[in-house]
């Protein structure tokens, strides 16, 4: 399809600052412009992977280095009906470039999963991300894509996060998996977040769709950390109505703790444990 014409050339030094959001993404990303722009508008962007379609998440505003990491890319211009139909010509011949490489891959004997192909807005480049438990040689495949596509090839390797975030799907608590709902980026997750919320170290249980501890294990540590500030560990020996007991699990949410001897198991309030704290929610 024929390309708008009038694509002036970006200064590097921009007046404003715009956010832009791309397709199937919750993420921000932030690009220079002398032009304001307002939410909702389609724009055409200069991205590391070529011209994008995105969309302006709000009013731009005054131009801040400060607010910036690294080089910022301008948008270009406000994007016409015919980038939009581009676009989506594009998605359709991704379908077929992804047919031809996945069957390259397959020929070629490659240890890689395909996940997604598209195109850059301008077709002058399509990005294939995939994912591999080892280093994958794919000298081969990048010569054979660029001799039946006839245009730039990126493989683009991604972690089974990544993976899963792309894909979708539901989490084990019947939800949307948090990474595709709305999370931007990924942060540690330690098994030991795990054991500060007295949670059964059963990793199955603790794993999300793409095998790794579960991202949700960190929203409500620090809460279970506070909660549990000052209170004895669990196995601690502790005296309660003249006998000796040993804690062997709390509920902090609830306030009790499960004590027991030889004699007897018993679930106990916080506050006839330790009458002494104050165990009101702030």
């Amino acid at each position: 399809m024929k390309r708008d014409k009038e694509e002036k050339t970006v200064q590097r030094q921009y007046d404003y600052l715009v956010y832009i959001q791309f397709e199937n993404s919750t993420k921000q990303y932030s690009f220079g412009s002398n032009t304001q722009y307002h939410a909702g508008q389609k724009v055409v962007v200069e991205t590391i992977r070529g011209k994008e379609l995105g969309t302006v998440c709000e009013a731009s505003v005054p131009f801040d280095k400060e607010k910036i990491k690294g080089e910022c890319k301008p948008v270009i211009r406000l994007a016409t009906k015919y980038d939009e139909i581009q676009k989506k010509e594009n998605e359709k011949k991704a379908e077929e470039a992804i047919k031809i490489c996945r069957e390259c891959i397959e020929n070629l004997n490659l240890d890689m999963h395909l996940i997604n192909g598209e195109y850059t807005l301008d077709c002058a480049k399509v990005i294939f991300t995939y994912v591999a438990e080892q280093r994958v040689d794919f000298r081969q495949l990048l010569k054979d894509l660029a001799s039946r596509l006839h245009c730039r090839i990126e493989l683009r390797q991604v972690g089974p996060r990544n993976k899963a975030k792309m894909i979708g799907g539901l989490g084990n608590c019947g939800m949307e998996t948090c990474c595709s709902r709305f999370l931007n980026d990924f942060q540690t997750i330690s098994i030991n977040m795990a054991k500060n919320q007295l949670l059964a170290l059963n990793i199955s249980k603790l794993s999300g769709q793409c095998g790794k501890l579960m991202c949700c294990l960190r929203f409500e540590n620090d809460e279970y950390t506070r909660l549990r500030e000052g209170l004895p560990k669990l196995n601690s020996k502790i005296q309660y109505q003249g006998n000796t007991f040993k804690i062997t699990s709390m509920n902090v949410l609830q306030k009790v703790a499960k004590i027991e001897n030889r004699e007897e198991v018993l679930f106990v309030p916080f506050e006839d444990l330790w009458p002494d704290k104050d165990f009101n929610d702030d």
